[in-house]
Parts: C-alpha cells; structure tokens; sequence
C-alpha cells in the first residue's frame, strides 16, 4: 500500500468497519432490551406483516373468551329465576290439586286464591326483575328500537335524543302529548298504557337547556330521553331539536322482536362465530305460560288449571334445557378458544421474540469487534505520520 498523507485509506476503511459493527451492536442491545427481534418494519418486513396480523387474531380471541364467560353467566342468570319459577309453579300446581278436592269448601277456596294469585304476580315479578347489565332477561330480551319510529326519526320535532329498552315486548308504541299545559305524557301499545307527570323535570314547559331528561314507562319497559336546547347539535353546531311540553303527541316507537341473544364469539363477521339464544316470555300471563287467566277459586277451575300448570312447568323445563345446552356450547367455545390462543400465541412468538441465548452471542461478538475496530483505527490514524520520518 502506498504511503498517503491525504487520504489514509486504512483510517476509512477500520473506520467503516466500526461503523457497522456499531449498528449491529445498536441492534443487538435494542432487541435484548426490548425483548423482541422485530422492532420495526426494516428489522423484517415480512415477519411484521404476518405477526400483526396474528396479534389482531389474538386480541379478538382473547375478547371471545370474556363474551363467552359473560354469556355463560347471563344464562345463569336466567337459568336461575327459571328455577325459581319453576318452584313457585310447582307449589300452584299442590294449590290447584287442593282446590280441586271436594274436602275443600268455597271459603277455604278464597285463601288458597289469594295465594294462587300472589304466586303467579311473583312469577311476573321475577320475570320482570331477572336483569344482566340493565337488559331483562325473562321477556322482550333482545328487542330492539326500529329506525322507523317516528319519534328517533323525527327526534329534531320530537326532542328525543335517545330511547333505551327494558323488557319491552315487541309492537308499536304511540305517544299521547296534547295538552302543552299539563306536562303529562302518556304511552301505550293498545294494551297497557301508562302516564306519567314530568313537571317536576320540566323548566317551565320545556327541558332546561343544556340538560336531558328520562321519562322513565317503567310499566311498558322504555325509557325516552329528551333533549334540552344545545344538546342535540349538527357539525356546525346548528340546534336540531329540543323537547317542549306537546311535541310528543303523535309519535311513536316500534319494537322490533329479536331472536334474543346473540353471543359473539369469534373474531371474524360470520354466523360461524356466533352463538344465538332464543329466551321466551316467561312471565305467567305470556303467552308460552298462559297462567293469567288461571285460577282455584272452583273445583272446576282449579281442575283446568292443574293441566295448565302442567304445560306451564313443561315449558319452563324446556326452556331452562334450551339455556343448559347453550352454555354447554360456550364452554366448549371457551377451551377450543383458549388452545386456540396458544397456539397462535406460539406461532407470533417464534416470528417476534428475539431469542436471547443468540442475541447476546451475537452481542458479544459484535461488542468485540466493534472494541476491535477502535483500536485499529487508532493504528491507522497513526500510519501517515511515518511519513515525517521521510521528511527528515
């Protein structure tokens, strides 16, 4: 190699040398610390690809498993008021069997009544209160508000910012709001109406702005929120509607009736990774029951109503088998989903992790050389000086 004192080729080249292996130990010390081999997309561009969409993957599998574990106890809790009831029918059915007994006088039959009729109002007061994150269970699960309503259509006349379902049964519910004076508001579907007395709510004849109100049909299962001024707004922040005594009058809100629940538990958009679970009026004046009109209060009557019950408790035995079997589904789903997860937790690993027995091999060495290229630097940057002994 010729002697240069411009251009110290040796210097350039020891010194491109440290540079890269000054990266690679840049690199190594990353991945230890980090604990990954892919950092970013040039560390493997391909492998990136392929691990995020493993962890998409994952992330919704792991999601399937809290909504199968949480349908499993919606069920159980479903399951359980049904057991309930079906104890309750059975000491209806010990009532209806007592009355039907000529030993059993009228005036006795007045008492065992009483109870007959307490017992089948706590039927449909149990139907009523079996609830799972505010949803009723026993009758109208999974009913759903249809964009038709002309109350959520038309929410900038009607001020209805929202209308939430409790246990509501399917049909079409019309709202009464004539008199813009009395602050009554009455809604029904033809068979159960109820009114109530929102003035307490109202400021003046009108939601206060910048506030809602919940007019609560506890009865029918719906609760309507109405809006004040400034809070149903446009992007431009343009009022769009606001409720004031009388603009209900008219409107109305249709239920549709769903097939009741419906469990995702997959991470794809197909009816694969779904499990649907039908629940049934439960209440004892539904029409699967068929209670209401039942009654001990004659030998005659009590007679029928022995056959009734019967049916009844037939049904709510079948129901409850239909609610087991779907749970059994969800724990199958469970640890199917769970080995699942493993295994695609593996296959994320074996492209992601940094295997740290390499890296720290790979990490020394580049550590030594990286020591190394720095020292031949030094001799290089030396070199030219010999140069001066020329010179002399």
């Amino acid at each position: 190699m010729p002697l240069r004192v411009n251009n110290n080729i040796a210097a350039i080249n020891a010194g491109r040398h440290l540079n890269a292996n000054n990266r690679n130990l840049g690199v190594r010390l990353e991945r230890l610390a980090s604990g990954l081999r892919i950092n970013r997309a040039s560390d493997d561009a391909a492998g990136l690809s392929v691990r995020e969409g493993l962890r998409a993957e994952l992330s919704g599998l792991r999601v399937n498993v809290k909504n199968a574990e949480q349908a499993t106890n919606l069920l159980q809790t479903a399951e359980g008021s049904l057991n309930e009831i079906n104890s309750i029918m059975i000491r209806m059915h010990e009532l209806a069997t007592q009355s039907a007994n000529t030993t059993v006088t009228n005036t006795n039959r007045v008492g065992i009544q009483a109870e007959f009729t307490a017992l089948t109002n706590e039927i449909d007061r149990i139907a009523g209160s079996t609830t799972y994150n505010t949803q009723v269970l026993l009758h109208g699960y999974g009913n759903t508000v249809d964009d038709a309503s002309t109350a959520v259509a038309e929410s900038n006349v009607s001020g209805v910012n929202n209308i939430r379902l409790s246990g509501a049964q399917s049909g079409t519910y019309t709202f009464v709001d004539d008199d813009a004076t009395d602050s009554l508001i009455t809604l029904g579907n033809g068979t159960v109406t109820q009114t109530i007395d929102v003035s307490t709510l109202l400021s003046g004849d009108s939601v206060a702005s910048g506030t809602q109100i919940v007019a609560n049909f506890d009865r029918l299962g719906i609760n309507v929120t109405l809006a004040g001024d400034n809070v149903m707004l446009d992007d431009d922040g343009a009022q769009i509607g606001a409720y004031t005594d009388g603009l209900l009058d008219t409107q109305t809100i249709i239920v549709a009736e769903s097939t009741g629940g419906k469990f995702q538990i997959g991470p794809t958009n197909s009816a694969a990774n779904r499990i649907e679970v039908d629940i049934a009026d439960m209440r004892a004046t539904g029409a699967p029951l068929n209670l209401g009109s039942s009654n001990v209060s004659s030998m005659a009557a009590a007679q029928d109503a022995m056959d009734t019950i019967r049916i009844a408790i037939t049904r709510v035995s079948e129901q409850r088998g239909e609610i087991g079997a779907v749970q059994n589904r969800l724990g199958f789903t469970i640890a199917y989903t769970q080995n699942e997860i493993e295994n695609i937790q593996a296959s994320e690993a074996a492209i992601s992790d940094a295997d740290i027995a390499d890296e720290v091999s790979s990490f020394t060495r580049a550590q030594i050389l990286s020591q190394a290229a720095t020292a031949m630097l030094a001799q290089a940057n030396v070199m030219p000086q010999n140069a001066l002994a020329l010179m002399q």
